[in-house]
């Protein structure tokens, strides 16, 4: 069905290039990592020249729901510097990441939003540019192929119709994070709390 040991993979440097190398059609991306984040096992997993398969992510999730306009180009490029609240894939590593870093999961701006703020995305950029890279194969119906890949191969990191047995220890940390970020005060982006500014002022 598919060669799990590609050619090349990709880095955030060579991603975020100007032309980057993804390109902006419909598929399916594969993230290999370096380092494992505390507490994930990696029991049965791919491994590839010292990096190890955790993740798989299609685009768009499927034809005509709301982001079916997106692609590969905009879906990675979104993992490797977007934010929490817009990638799965960067929530779930932040929160893994997060006695690491420093940096909780956060509501930001007028609250209704959650990231781990500005520098904390920021940190995150930086450990995904030290030790994440991603492959992709074009498809056009990619939700078809995530389906077996999740069932076939180990994946600890995909939560949706994946049974591994890390899921509901994920699901549950996930959940955790965002109830203790409901409890802390609102942060503007860059991670200063409201009450800390308007104290300031």
């Amino acid at each position: 069905m598919f060669d799990f040991y590609p050619e090349k993979t990709y880095g955030r440097n060579e991603v975020m290039a100007r032309p980057s190398p993804v390109p902006a059609v419909n598929g399916v991306y594969f993230w290999w990592f370096k380092d494992i984040p505390p507490g994930v096992p990696t029991d049965g997993c791919i491994t590839r020249e010292g990096f190890t398969l955790l993740y798989v992510g299609i685009s768009p999730d499927k034809k005509g729901k709301p982001n079916s306009r997106a692609t590969l180009k905009t879906r990675i490029r979104t993992h490797y510097s977007g934010n929490a609240e817009g990638s799965t894939l960067r929530r779930t590593l932040g929160i893994l990441l997060a006695k690491e870093s420093g940096f909780p999961l956060r509501r930001v701006g007028s609250g209704t939003r959650t990231t781990f703020t500005h520098l904390g995305e920021q940190w995150l950029d930086r450990w995904m540019e030290l030790n994440a890279r991603v492959h992709w194969v074009a498809d056009d119906e990619p939700w078809l192929l995530e389906k077996q890949l999740i069932v076939g191969i180990t994946l600890p990191l995909n939560i949706k119709g994946n049974n591994h047995v890390f899921r509901p220890e994920l699901s549950a940390m996930r959940r955790k994070a965002m109830d203790e970020a409901k409890l802390l005060v609102i942060a503007d982006e860059t991670g200063f709390s409201r009450r800390f500014k308007i104290a300031a002022v």
